[in-house]
């Protein structure tokens, strides 16, 4: 049984991480958050330390680590907001204990470069969640591609519309420098899977860039992609919310659809097994994703010259649409 820490209690994908130390046999002896409303610690692991000033945490586990070596922690959760990630993941390593962070392990590219200096100076290891490479149904992609005798570029379309309610841009989450944008934000996962799917990045440009939703296209190794990210729910299709589903993905090869919309309830307990068996995805893996994520980030948004994604299309449309009825109204004014 090993010992866990966890920062980031009260926040959203905490659960999930209780819930991988809870059914890989392990203990939470723990955990952190500047917010006091992290009662669900009480469904996984009631007698739980709880500690909302980061100082006094770090304080009970130099503790521990000094004068109770079987209650040390051997591993650290970090579920905090992705600004301060790298900062609690030096916070672990200094505490001789292997980091387990949320996405994006970090927000900018440069990050992973330092962490990995700490890496090789404690002897411990930093682990980054990216579960979507654990779905069965892209396991299963990944290993009929590469066994493809004459591999040819495939033509991919990827959509990912989820809704978030105002409180999103209020949050860290809507101001780019903490959260890195959407691309990072709720991108980051996706562009995991593009780059482990079909390589290396050759080209990538960006079409659409709003507080709410971003498009582009990319020039991979083995694929042309047109991508598009929203947290507006304007962008679900219809009927969708209707059917109380607030979000929606899609990924398609060759106008084929890639089902993958079940098996994630217990990603993060896969991605945890992985870990404790030392088969975990660690800061090599984690770097191109960031690396792709930060250039979107900072890249001017050009109007495609080809075909474009269905989704911008319909934009683009609307915006035409607008601006002839505004010339038209221009037009009729005496």
């Amino acid at each position: 049984m090993k010992n866990f820490g966890l920062i980031g209690a009260a926040g959203y994908i905490a659960p999930r991480h209780m819930q991988a130390i809870k059914e890989t046999n392990n203990t939470l002896v723990a955990a952190m958050d500047p917010r006091d409303s992290a009662g669900v610690l009480d469904r996984y692991f009631p007698e739980v330390k709880f500690f909302t000033e980061i100082e006094r945490f770090e304080r009970h586990l130099e503790k521990l680590r000094r004068e109770r070596g079987d209650e040390r922690v051997h591993f650290m959760s970090i579920c905090s907001p992705s600004y301060l990630h790298d900062a609690h993941v030096r916070l672990a390593l200094r505490l001789n204990a292997h980091a387990i962070c949320e996405k994006p392990l970090v927000v900018n590219p440069w990050n992973v470069d330092a962490l990995r200096e700490l890496e090789q100076e404690t002897d411990c290891r930093v682990y980054t969640v990216l579960q979507l490479r654990s779905l069965p149904a892209l396991l299963d992609l990944k290993h009929k591609l590469e066994a493809q005798p004459n591999r040819r570029r495939a033509d991919v379309c990827l959509s990912y519309v989820t809704r978030r309610g105002p409180w999103y841009h209020i949050s860290w989450k809507g101001q780019e420098p903490k959260s890195g944008g959407i691309a990072a934000n709720i991108g980051i996962h996706f562009f995991d899977v593009l780059t482990w799917l079909f390589g290396t990045v050759h080209e990538a440009h960006v079409h659409l860039a709003t507080a709410s939703r971003m498009c582009g296209s990319l020039e991979l190794e083995w694929a042309r992609v047109s991508w598009f990210l929203s947290v507006d729910q304007a962008d679900l299709p219809p009927g969708h919310l209707e059917k109380g589903k607030a979000a929606f993905r899609s990924l398609t090869m060759d106008g084929e659809e890639i089902e993958f919309s079940d098996g994630f309830a217990d990603l993060h307990t896969r991605v945890y097994r992985d870990i404790l068996v030392g088969k975990g995805l660690g800061l090599d893996a984690a770097k191109p994703a960031i690396e792709l994520a930060h250039r979107i980030r900072n890249c001017a948004a050009t109007l495609p010259r080809g075909v474009c994604h269905p989704f911008l299309a319909r934009h683009l449309g609307v915006m035409a649409s607008a601006t002839g009825a505004s010339v038209a109204r221009e037009r009729s004014t005496p």
